[in-house]
């Protein structure tokens, strides 16, 4: 199967460079992006998370690419910073792989303007970022919009959205008429899909159905725990497993912060990562968080979107996802590339119709675990005296409290 790739319609070289990456077989929306896609053809894809949508448009884009003209010939548009890293370092690792000597920059806003100008004074082939700086520096005519060939919106969904569209559009409409336009995104709703069919010409609609599935290489369990111990568990269980990399999910982003200096309080190596964040400390904490530098990481659905990190061991859910498909995102960040991965959640009593949901959407075992002496074991292989009798006993011990201790 190692041709199919080749049978795509891509240079030996592009093939031979994901070799390196021990990627020989493409995904399914892979199958169906490549080759509308040399062929220079608009397209909304739709696939979900981790199904190889940014190698099913950069693989084109960089067999297209003009590599002996020093100019900028494709934008690539994303919703946030680290979205905008990850397509960046995946392009610089095409790059090297392959031979092929395509460069790029991110440009993201909140950040030093000039220095982002004089990286553009180099010409990079590919920018990487956010509409409104991007949109900025064309006004500013930093930015060669005219030699564009190729627009990107990635996460459609967010840039297409009353929020982002005006800069979307604005940058569109400056590049020349002939440029291709690619959108892609996990979920694209009929209100951004209209947008996106106005944008482009003839487009082509591909969409991958989701298939609702969870990697084998991952296990599940949950642990019982009252709302007010569910802190304290998952401290405990931290110390316990002590994870190379894990990802904490919580629901409400504003608890993030706090979240992170209990963690850190208790002795961990933790960063948060949320909406309000300074865009140089998301950064700074997703790059020690790739490096090893922290072991915890924070946040919550929509700030750990599009999250793709190699070794991440375990992920905790400290709050349970309502819906199911975040459950499917959040554990889909472990157990990659053959790895194995370990999904825990912290539940109370009330949650465990929750559980029983997932097992049946997803056909996996959520197996019922709990904390003694110091071991992760089965709930049904021990029985733990109740709470009134360890208490009553803790009691007796307690200095000065003893009716047997008599004064000489």
């Amino acid at each position: 199967m190692e041709n199919l790739f080749n049978e795509l319609g891509l240079v030996p070289a592009l093939v031979e460079g994901l070799k390196k990456e021990n990627i020989v077989t493409p995904t399914t929306i892979q199958e169906k992006c490549i080759p509308a896609a040399l062929e220079n053809k608009d397209i909304i894809a739709q696939s979900e998370t981790g199904s190889g949508k940014t190698l099913a448009y950069l693989l084109p884009i960089f067999q297209k690419m003009d590599v002996t003209k020093k100019e900028m010939q494709t934008i690539i548009l994303t919703p946030t910073h680290e979205l905008a890293i990850q397509i960046e370092r995946q392009i610089e690792l095409l790059s090297k792989n392959s031979d092929i000597a395509v460069t790029s920059t991110p440009i993201i806003g909140n950040v030093n303007i000039a220095r982002q100008i004089d990286k553009l004074k180099e010409k990079p082939h590919i920018i990487v970022g956010s509409a409104g700086r991007i949109l900025e520096l064309i006004k500013k005519k930093k930015l060669s919009a005219h030699t564009i060939k190729t627009i990107v919106i990635d996460e459609a969904d967010r840039l297409l959205d009353m929020h982002n569209i005006d800069a979307v559009k604005a940058i569109i409409k400056s590049t020349l008429k002939e440029r291709q336009l690619i959108i892609v995104s996990a979920t694209i709703s009929k209100e951004a899909e209209n947008i996106a069919k106005n944008l482009m010409k003839d487009p082509e609609y591909l969409k991958v159905e989701e298939s609702h599935t969870i990697s084998t290489n991952i296990s599940h369990m949950y642990f019982l725990s009252e709302q007010r111990e569910k802190f304290d568990n998952l401290r405990k269980l931290v110390r316990m497993i002590n994870p190379k990399k894990a990802i904490i999910f919580i629901n409400k982003s504003e608890e993030i912060a706090m979240i992170t200096e209990k963690l850190k309080y208790n002795g961990f190596k933790a960063e948060g990562i949320h909406g309000t964040s300074m865009k140089e400390n998301r950064k700074k904490a997703m790059d020690d968080f790739r490096s090893g530098k922290i072991q915890l990481l924070v946040a919550s659905d929509v700030a750990a979107r599009g999250l793709d990190i190699k070794e991440v061991t375990h992920i905790f859910n400290l709050d349970m996802p309502q819906d199911p498909k975040n459950y499917l995102h959040r554990v889909g960040r472990t157990g990659r590339a053959g790895e194995s991965g370990v999904a825990i959640s912290l539940i109370t009593e009330q949650e465990k119709d929750i559980i029983n949901r997932y097992e049946k959407n997803f056909g996996i075992n959520i197996s019922a675990k709990d904390m003694y002496l110091g071991k992760i074991v089965d709930l049904k292989i021990h029985k733990r005296k109740p709470a009134k009798d360890r208490q009553d006993k803790q009691s007796f011990a307690k200095p000065g409290k003893s009716k047997t201790m008599k004064k000489s």
